[in-house]
């Protein structure tokens, strides 16, 4: 029997496992993004209360930088035992043009990254109990003819 995926997160990203998207929000005035949205503040200092609709974050950017940890962080990160190293990656969305941070693919390899190569947002997991797979956005290098866009 698989285990149920569910999300390592909730409100954060959609579970769609075919196009998964960040769930964002953008400034109703000011046409600023937000993500994510339970911690953001304001783009705008002359705008601290702006009203914010709820937006679907681009799937696709260019990878801005990337860094393989060879450490575990500390709590509240569930560690592998033993600890695998694992790269994050840094992208630029592209309609959006902020920089998200996620894990690269599990499936990925970090030595075929390239500054400025399209990614693409995936599913993938984080950790696991009994019962569910605790799953997470990851970055993963899209297809090489694949056009960075939302």
């Amino acid at each position: 029997m698989s285990k149920q995926r569910v999300p390592a997160a909730d409100d954060w990203f959609t579970m769609d496992e075919a196009a998964p998207q960040l769930i964002g929000a953008r400034g109703v005035d000011s046409g600023s993004y937000f993500w994510p949205t339970a911690l953001a503040v304001s783009a705008n200092p002359s705008q601290p209360g702006e009203a914010r609709e709820p937006a679907l974050l681009s799937r696709r950017g260019r990878l801005w930088s990337w860094t393989t940890n060879h450490y575990a962080p500390p709590e509240p990160y569930v560690a592998p035992d033993p600890f695998v190293p694992y790269t994050v990656c840094a992208v630029e969305l592209e309609v959006e043009k902020m920089v998200v941070l996620g894990q690269l693919a599990t499936a990925a390899d970090a030595a075929q990254l390239e500054v400025g190569m399209n990614m693409e947002l995936v599913l993938g997991p984080l950790y696991e109990d009994d019962d569910h797979e605790y799953v997470v956005w990851q970055w993963a290098p899209a297809a090489p003819n694949t056009k960075a866009e939302a």
